[in-house]
């Protein structure tokens, strides 16, 4: 799914880098630590902020793992969140599984069905955005973190001024976000997400009432452990969590996406207008 029109745009761009200055890529920021024979040295301590916290800054991409062929590969929930976990035990509630069966039926390929809100050039939502083929890019401050997203051009503020989450939200499609930091961990809550995105291209859901626990830990220079808890008491029995780890990508920036820009796809997909 979550999707070919992606993979294509990806492709392109890794291709054209080499000329690309103008659009910053390639370009590897002053201060970067460096090895020996002078590329960005991810191991390196993590930066810290002006405050002597972890400074999350910068643009990330979900971490690659060798693959067939010497290509790389991600190992990503994008396809289904519970892949590790049999399918028997996966704690929806009878709401979540209809939901899910109407979206994806039995013996239909999810490969990006055309009802999800990625192949209507709506917004993806948490967490499909990371990933896909696009980086991310965090900017923190003192008062508020910003994580930008490539995919669809849009953008989450996370609040670290003090403030509460909303009481009565009018739903939105990356919700509402509060942080604050455990240690050396940014932990942030979000609420008032409205039902429209898919959790992964299985098909599995997510009400108004989903609340979404996020931590991150950026352990050196390039790496950044992120775990994901979601607790939905009307599409799940009990709350769940996923980990992965994102990876610095140094000599490169976020780009301009549009997906309504040039899109011929969607008049191609059965049942969609």
């Amino acid at each position: 799914m979550i999707a070919m029109r992606h993979v294509l745009l990806y492709a392109a761009l890794a291709i054209s880098a080499g000329a690309a200055q103008a659009q910053w890529l390639n370009y590897v920021p002053a201060g970067t630590p460096l090895t020996a024979d002078g590329k960005p040295n991810l191991s390196a301590p993590t930066p810290k902020d002006p405050y002597g916290r972890p400074d999350l800054s910068g643009v990330w991409h979900q971490q690659r793992t060798p693959g067939g062929a010497g290509q790389p590969r991600v190992e990503s929930y994008a396809n289904n969140l519970f892949r590790e976990t049999k399918p028997e035990d996966v704690p929806e509630t009878e709401l979540g599984k209809k939901v899910r069966l109407q979206r994806v039926p039995p013996g239909v390929k999810n490969t990006e069905p055309p009802d999800a809100t990625s192949s209507l050039c709506l917004p993806m939502g948490i967490p499909a955005t990371n990933f896909v083929n696009e980086v991310i890019k965090i900017i923190q401050s003192r008062s508020i973190t910003m994580i930008l997203y490539e995919v669809d051009g849009t953008y989450r503020q996370i609040y670290t001024d003090g403030r509460k989450l909303p009481e009565d939200p009018t739903p939105a499609w990356l919700g509402y976000s509060t942080g604050r930091w455990d240690g050396d961990t940014f932990v942030v809550e979000t609420i008032g997400f409205n039902d429209k995105t898919w959790l992964d291209s299985a098909g599995h859901s997510h009400s108004d009432a989903l609340h979404l626990t996020e931590r991150y830990r950026r352990r050196d220079f390039g790496h950044m452990d992120i775990e994901m808890t979601f607790n939905d008491p009307k599409m799940y029995t009990r709350p769940f969590s996923i980990k992965f780890t994102d990876e610095l990508q140094p000599a490169t920036d976020i780009l301009e996406t549009y997906c309504n820009e040039n899109e011929k796809d969607r008049t191609h997909y059965v049942g969609v207008k």
